[in-house]
């Protein structure tokens, strides 16, 4: 078995690195305030785009990307600086996938060269996210024009997307799997409404950080806005989420790195009394020994994931998939916690970027599906080797 990686994706990988240390984590502290921090991050984008980081996830094997993506989750806005971030990147996996010519010139093209941004709109609150085939959002096709009702919540970037993405059912008497399509909608579309960025443990947030609640009230847009084949809508989110949970589980491993490096750096400093500092502590110790492990194993884990899905398939590698779904969020819940811990007071302020994730990314253990449903998926095809299927 070979771990080693191609000089040139080490390259890639030290750029990126030092990268978001020079450019995106001197930004952090200003993250609450989107309005004066985009001009800034405009400018950053630049320098990625000249330093041969933008999009990377168009031109690397995923796991390449992967790599890179580790090192991008270091920061907040790291992944957001050279335009691979969530929803966008899976947009742009989308469009690349089921996009005609039309929507990849009108769509796909602005939003990989960073001109506009979009979201994905599939979420209500009136049903369970961890069902994406039941849902009330209805698109009616009446005289080669799509008519949209319905509520949507935690659209991620809703707030400046220039278009959504929308899951709705276009067909409610087919099977299950098959009633619902996506359509593209523009945010200026009559009908759309933003209704609020909805508060994430007390912080609305804005820009890229947002997840929006959208009500669409006939809202018409034109046929030609399919994305895909009309009742594709749910094989095309497995295609859609089969990767993102690579990305995210690579983004997570760049943040348990941080936040290990912040544990080291903070407990050789601060003192507890004259000359002996936190790290001197055996709990501490076993907090940086117990994380390293774990970070290292969730690395393994997720980058097995995507060499078995580029050799054989998204579907041959469900298993894997879901298997680095629930432990790699897992591993960063409690590495952030222990960073947390290791700070004291300090860790619950936005003088590190320790809260700003401990407020977002303790969602990784529900979006994408939670990690009941993706330890069932598991447990099934474990058991299923023993001679028992369970429905």
């Amino acid at each position: 078995m070979d771990f080693s990686v191609a000089e040139k994706t080490q390259e890639l990988v030290r750029r990126a690195h030092d990268f978001v240390t020079a450019q995106a984590q001197p930004l952090e502290r200003r993250m609450g305030d989107w309005r004066s921090l985009e001009p800034v991050l405009r400018e950053v984008r630049g320098k990625a785009k000249a330093l041969g980081l933008w999009t990377p996830q168009r031109s690397l094997p995923l796991s390449e990307f992967a790599l890179v993506s580790e090192e991008l989750g270091r920061s907040p806005l790291g992944h957001y600086c050279v335009n691979c971030q969530a929803p966008d990147v899976g947009n742009m996996e989308l469009l690349e996938l089921a996009g005609t010519k039309e929507q990849k010139k009108k769509w796909l093209d602005p939003l990989a060269a960073g001109e506009i941004r979009s979201c994905f709109s599939m979420t209500e609150p009136e049903r369970p996210g961890s069902n994406p085939t039941w849902m009330e959002t209805r698109a009616v096709l009446e005289g080669g024009r799509w008519t949209l009702d319905g509520h949507k919540w935690f659209s991620t970037a809703a707030d400046g997307a220039r278009f959504a993405v929308v899951m709705a059912v276009t067909d409610p008497d087919a099977p299950p799997h098959l009633r619902a399509s996506m359509i593209i909608v523009p945010t200026d579309t009559p009908g759309y409404t933003l209704v609020r960025n909805i508060p994430v443990m007390g912080e609305a947030g804005s820009g890229w950080a947002s997840h929006g609640e959208i009500r669409y009230q006939k809202c018409v847009v034109p046929e030609e806005n399919l994305l895909g084949g009309r009742g594709a809508g749910f094989a095309l989110a497995q295609e859609r989420l089969g990767p993102g949970r690579i990305h995210h589980c690579m983004r997570w491993i760049g943040i348990s790195e941080r936040a290990l490096e912040l544990i080291c750096s903070y407990s050789v400093s601060r003192e507890m009394s004259p000359n002996k500092p936190l790290a001197l502590k055996q709990t501490v110790q076993e907090w940086i020994a117990e994380s390293r492990a774990a970070i290292d194993a969730a690395r393994l884990l997720v980058l097995h994931a995507a060499w078995k899905m580029e050799r054989e398939g998204q579907k041959a590698a469900r298993v894997e998939i879901s298997t680095i779904k629930f432990f790699v969020a897992g591993v960063l819940q409690r590495v952030l916690d222990r960073a947390i811990q290791a700070h004291g007071a300090l860790g619950l302020t936005d003088e590190t970027p320790l809260a700003f994730w401990y407020r977002h990314e303790r969602a990784g253990r529900i979006y994408d599906g939670p990690d009941e449903v993706h330890k069932l998926v598991v447990a099934r095809q474990i058991l299923r080797k023993h001679g028992v299927e369970l429905k």
